[in-house]
């Protein structure tokens, strides 16, 4: 039986040793209908490190969301209650009418994610037929656990149980209750757990696929090709990567403003000095993102890095602390049960909607739906970031490593944090006085509030604002090179001026949250952050379609498909022709008879053969020698040297 499709032209052949040697003779003839004479079932992929593309600012897209961006900065320096105002309608509008696409997401994502890994997808790997993961399981489950530590777990680790403690989803437990405390975790693990990693998981997945697999550049519109078709310079390419520019912008600043009013609120209570305000915060972005431009123009980036590792650890030590300086057996006794409750209580958590009451949709607006559009926002970023480290992982160890090994760390550094203040609460209450939620301090607080109940407070209260610091550098510095990169054709390497463009820009839209904030800026992050989310939630429903269209014509499945007929017809006539002893073999047939493996399967169509076809830097095509792994030099005829 064939392994190959064989052409309409062929014609029957005998066994005999000339009619071997013309079928040879027609399948090499055959296989000029290939690109580069080779069967798309063939192919071992191809990756963008090996294509040969001429790279360069994209300068609509740059100018024009650059322009939108500044715009809405100006708007926002002469006129924040205008901002707050015209953005909290917005909020109003998209919680009610598109809410339910981001609740949509929540539950779909991980499940399409599951599916798609566990399928028979799961085995195609992000780069070379063959090719070895990039990093060591541990490396990368520790590079993974380091894309989900940030400024947001300080800020919200002790923030978020407490405040559910209190105030808990409506219709789901009573609040100051022994049902509360674990009630208040296992929410805190759903905004943070699987769910929210799931967002980051199908960009990354679809960025290290095109990437390392389909041999294109690493832009969001990329990954939608299979859709729309087109050139990266196109309206809808550049609308699409604008509107992923847009959102790593917003959600990005989102945090960096969090964190400075964190460490603002840090330096006062370690001080003593009085309410320092928004000046003191908006001077602490402004000194922060300078030292981000030095990283991004000059070349320390692997200092930062180094520092980011440091930075890491320091996340872990501040854990254990609260651990050990904290309430231990108390820690220790709740976690199962808040690993049990968030199973139980998952698919209520879920299943809330802006629908239910006016209570449950303050809840949603102020909490869970917001989250699920923080995490559509930082999608690109840290998406792209889990595709770099992922190449040479399968699609079922991605899926599997992205969803559950940050998650399940970040849920015990939660119940660590989240315990404890939970804890401090039971017992001494004045950190809402009464269990009255409106008593709770300022939310940038919080935290500094529950680490001063445990010993060597004073100690460690200048770490964690040395790590808030580094968290807010490297956090901008890695949103903005992803922008840079987006907005330079997918340049791995992209101007450092550009990038650090974006992060005066990103710090820009972070002193706008602050000012339209005012004492309230968590509302002001939360409009922001939820209405420029709304479109790049839209690209990523559309990513899943592009990805799943992808997949079915990966070489490996065509393998697959020629596996499984092959084996099916050889065993059907095998017992027909010989009964019970039998071999397989593998011999050309006549393209009319249904023996032919190939007969159901085009493979010269395009959907499996124009992916692979290289070109040159600009788009012309050029010969490519798939067994030396090397393009043709046109003059020699001979393979290039892989190094030039």
């Amino acid at each position: 039986m064939s392994l190959l499709k064989n052409s309409s032209k062929k014609q029957v052949f005998s066994s005999s040793g000339s009619e071997t040697a013309n079928r040879a003779a027609h399948f090499l003839k055959d296989l000029d209908e290939y690109p580069h004479n080779i069967h798309p079932a063939l192919v071992p992929g191809v990756s963008i490190e090996d294509q040969k593309i001429r790279y360069g600012i994209d300068k609509p897209l740059l100018i024009g969301v650059a322009s939108l961006v500044i715009g809405f900065i100006l708007w926002g320096i002469f006129s924040p209650q205008s901002v707050l105002t015209t953005s909290s309608a917005a909020l109003n509008w998209t919680m009610l009418n598109m809410g339910w696409l981001f609740n949509s997401l929540a539950i779909f994502l991980p499940v399409f994610l599951l599916t798609i890994g566990f399928s028979r997808f799961g085995k195609i790997p992000l780069g070379l037929d063959g090719e070895e993961p990039q990093y060591s399981t541990l490396s990368w489950a520790a590079m993974l656990f380091g894309a989900g530590i940030g400024i947001g777990i300080i800020f919200f680790g002790a923030l978020e149980p407490l405040t559910f403690y209190l105030s808990p989803l409506p219709g789901t437990y009573e609040g100051v209750s022994s049902a509360a405390i674990r009630g208040a975790l296992a929410q805190s693990a759903l905004h943070w757990g699987p769910t929210a990693w799931a967002f980051y998981g199908i960009v990354g997945l679809a960025i290290g696929y095109v990437s390392f697999r389909k041999g294109r550049v690493p832009l969001m519109s990329s990954i939608l090709t299979p859709v729309f078709g087109g050139e990266s310079t196109s309206v809808w390419a550049r609308l699409v990567d604008g509107m992923a520019i847009i959102a790593t912008l917003f959600g990005t600043a989102a945090s960096l403003g969090i964190g400075a009013m964190q460490i603002t609120s840090g330096v006062k209570l370690v001080s003593g000095w009085s309410d320092l305000g928004n000046a003191f915060a908006i001077g602490l972005i402004v000194v922060l993102t300078i030292g981000t431009i030095i990283s991004a123009v000059s070349g320390v980036g692997k200092g930062i890095r180094r520092l980011s590792n440091i930075n890491l650890a320091l996340a872990v030590i501040l854990a254990l602390f609260f651990f050990i300086a904290g309430p231990t057996v108390f820690i220790i006794t709740i976690l199962p049960g808040v690993i049990a409750e968030y199973f139980n209580q998952l698919p209520t958590m879920l299943g809330a909607t802006m629908a239910d009451s006016p209570q449950t949709q303050v809840f949603l607006s102020g909490w869970t739906t917001f989250y699920w559009a923080w995490w559509v926002s930082w999608a690109p970023f840290v998406g792209v970031f889990t595709a770099k480290i992922s190449k040479g992982r399968t699609i079922r160890q991605f899926v599997t490593g992205v969803l559950f090994i940050p998650s399940s760390i970040i849920i015990v550094a939660f119940t660590f944090l989240g315990g404890t203040a939970i804890f401090k609460q039971r017992e001494l209450q004045e950190l809402a006085v009464g269990n009255d939620i409106s008593m709770l301090p300022p939310s940038e607080e919080v935290f500094f509030r529950v680490l001063d109940y445990l010993p060597g407070a004073t100690v460690i209260a200048p770490v964690v604002m040395l790590m808030l610091a580094v968290f807010f550098i490297t956090s901008s510095d890695s949103a903005s090179l992803v922008n840079s990169q987006l907005s330079q054709k997918g340049n791995p390497e992209p101007n450092r001026w550009i990038t650090g463009f974006w992060a005066v820009l990103m710090a820009g839209i972070a002193v706008v949250i602050l000012l339209m904030g005012g004492k309230t800026a968590l509302s002001g992050l939360q409009n922001l952050v939820t209405v420029t989310a709304l479109p790049f939630s839209v690209i990523i429903v559309l990513m899943c379609f592009a990805l799943v269209k992808e997949l079915r014509t990966d070489p490996m499945m065509i393998r697959e498909h020629y596996e499984q007929t092959a084996i099916s017809n050889a065993v059907r006539y095998g017992i027909e022709e010989h009964g019970d002893n039998f071999e397989l073999a593998v011999e050309p047939v006549d393209p009319e008879s249904d023996r032919g493996v190939g007969n159901d399967f085009d493979s010269t169509a395009e959907e499996y053969t124009d992916w692979y076809i290289r070109t040159d830097e600009d788009g012309n095509p050029v010969e490519y020698d798939y067994e030396q792994g090397a393009y043709i030099d046109p003059e020699t005829g001979e393979p290039e040297n892989k190094s030039e």
